[in-house]
């Protein structure tokens, strides 16, 4: 027997068919999924200072969502910022199937309602193509990290590809899939 996560489960029995209904999709190809969740945190100047830094970010970015993450290179000099190309300045991690629906199982049971002063997420980080990203600005909201081995505060952007034609669709499925957006009053 095979384990499925129990978010994708009620994709397939729940979501899908309340997305088919909502819309009116002829057929469940149609209906808008969740593609990959892409975690980004960039280290900028602490990287330069501290070589460490981006050692530490890679194994709190493993961590977290259970996948190794990767060190991002500069692509171009900008001598403002005293980079050079090739110099490491961030961790990122892409989540694809069954890891995805985990992290976002625990992203929203676990690490989102750990946020101080939590009143919901913004809904205007959609891209107008049916992706959402959203910003965290402490990675301490994960379960994951102890709190007595942080050296310093780091926040992070995660970023939700769905194959959604339009912001709303894309914004109904993430919202069926239970991330807690910011009540609107119009």
């Amino acid at each position: 027997m095979t384990y499925i996560p129990s978010l994708k489960t009620k994709y397939n029995d729940e979501i899908a068919p309340a997305l088919i209904k909502e819309f009116g999709y002829k057929t469940p190809m149609q209906c808008p999924r969740l593609l990959k969740i892409s975690i980004n945190q960039g280290l900028g100047k602490a990287a330069l200072v501290d070589k460490k830094v981006i050692d530490k970010g890679i194994e709190e970015m493993s961590m977290i969502t259970g996948q190794k993450a990767v060190q991002t290179i500069s692509k171009k000099d900008i001598s403002n910022f005293k980079l050079r190309r090739g110099m490491p300045v961030g961790v990122r991690v892409t989540l694809r199937g069954e890891r995805m629906y985990e992290f976002l199982e625990r992203l929203i049971t676990a690490s989102i309602p750990r946020i101080r002063d939590f009143r919901g997420i913004n809904d205007k980080g959609f891209d107008g193509m049916g992706n959402y990203t959203f910003g965290i600005s402490e990675q301490i909201i994960f379960p994951e990290i102890d709190i007595d081995k942080i050296d310093r505060l780091q926040g992070m952007d995660i970023t939700f590809v769905t194959s959604a034609k339009t912001d709303k669709e894309a914004m109904s499925l993430l919202k069926q899939f239970g991330l807690p957006f910011k009540n609107q009053q119009k």
